[in-house]
């Protein structure tokens, strides 16, 4: 069945047919259809999932992670300031190793206040050790909400499922509603790794059920082996990557339609290659159409993944290539853009060094549009790296008042 709905509606219709038992989330801008969407499933019957309202935030995310505990599907859903408040409870989540399925609107953060799109809402938590999946279109949104369940329950870690805020979660586009059967013969119905004791020392250790050891949890929740855990969490993180393939791979299998950790668009002879996340990875296919037919081997690399960060599958996609643009709606204040910064991360150890070149743009909610990729791209092809590790990439006439912004190259 397909439905001209938004991304907050697609990502809704995906939580329902996963079918959680509880459904907790705060309203927040652009968030809140998604809690008023399922809200009326429920009220109509179509969910069976309890739905509770409470104060806020870290009141949300506390109250799955008890539901989780006990042994039930959950879902909450947020936006920038929300999940901020959250972020105690984001660590608590993965300690305890609970497969808890959050989709966050990406907005910006902070002062000045904007409700726009920005990814350091979800970016400035990547350390918490969720699963972080970025998403392009609605079909994608609700695709990946169901592929999340079957990853985080196969391995008992939660995902995080983002989307750019208003670019999609208030974008209405033509969209398949997957088959309910379907979807059941996909995600089977949850079944708890751990229980969890009650007493003080909840959260700390847990307790195998049915006597099974599973992977990532023997020794893990001693108190006293705070480390042992640590390393246990560190390993799920590492394998988690094949679980999510795995998924995605029966997906496509069932639906007729994936979404690799890291898809390549027209790289095969590509000398340039320009790395994106996200809503602004469909302009950037338009873009790269354009400059074939001018005569120019571009080629893009969209990452879908962030955390953990496919490290293997990026170098195996940009080793080679004559030089790599990183556009991204994200800054890492006073260093560079994040997703630039960690592919340098996963390409330094390597012999062969490739020339990179990291833009920031769309900050604030600003549209990344065909002519700025144009201009990035054009920028790449022509010139020698800057010593900078930020282009400024529609930032803007301003006066130059200090040495530091003669040094800056900003691109219009």
């Amino acid at each position: 069945m397909f439905k001209v709905i938004t991304g907050n509606q697609a990502a809704a219709y995906g939580v329902m047919l996963c079918q959680p038992d509880v459904v907790c989330a705060y309203p927040i801008t652009p968030q809140t259809s998604i809690a008023e969407q399922i809200s009326e499933f429920c009220a109509k019957g179509l969910m069976r999932a309890k739905f509770v309202n409470v104060d806020c935030e870290i009141t949300a995310l506390g109250y799955v992670i008890g539901a989780s505990a006990g042994g039930v599907r959950v879902f909450v859903a947020t936006s920038s300031q929300g999940l901020h408040l959250m972020h105690e409870e984001l660590h608590w989540a993965t300690g305890t190793r609970l497969p808890i399925v959050m989709v966050n609107v990406n907005r910006f953060a902070g002062a000045p206040m904007r409700v726009a799109c920005d990814q350091i809402d979800s970016l400035s938590q990547r350390d918490t050790g969720w699963l972080q999946f970025y998403c392009e279109s609605n079909q994608e949104i609700i695709d990946t909400v169901i592929q999340a369940y079957k990853v985080s329950e196969s391995i008992s870690l939660p995902s995080m499922v983002c989307l750019d805020g208003f670019y999609l979660s208030h974008l209405s586009e033509n969209t398949e509603i997957p088959d309910q059967k379907k979807v059941d013969g996909y995600l089977p119905p949850y079944k708890p790794m751990v229980k969890i004791p009650w007493g003080w020392d909840w959260g700390w250790k847990m307790y195998k059920k049915d006597n099974q050891l599973s992977p990532g949890q023997e020794g893990a929740y001693d108190r006293r082996n705070f480390i042992g855990n640590r390393y246990e969490l560190h390993k799920l993180e590492r394998k988690s990557l094949d679980v999510a393939i795995e998924a995605n791979e029966e997906f496509q299998a069932v639906f007729g339609r994936g979404y690799p950790l890291l898809e390549e668009y027209k790289c095969d002879d590509a000398d340039i290659v320009v790395v994106m996340s996200g809503s602004a990875v469909g302009t950037c296919r338009f873009v790269i159409d354009m400059l074939r037919e001018k005569g120019y081997k571009i080629g893009l690399v969209k990452l879908k993944m962030f955390r953990p960060f496919p490290r293997e599958l990026v170098r195996k996609a940009l080793l080679g290539r004559t030089k790599i643009a990183v556009i991204e709606r994200d800054l890492s204040v006073g260093q560079c853009g994040i997703f630039y910064q960690e592919i340098k991360w996963a390409l330094m150890p390597m012999k062969e060094s490739v020339p990179m070149y990291g833009f920031v743009s769309g900050l604030g909610g600003e549209d990344i549009t065909p002519r700025l990729i144009e201009k990035a791209i054009l920028f790449t092809i022509k010139e020698d790296p800057p010593h900078d590790e930020v282009i400024w990439l529609g930032l803007g006439e301003k006066a130059i008042s200090d040495e530091y912004d003669k040094k800056t190259i900003k691109i219009y």
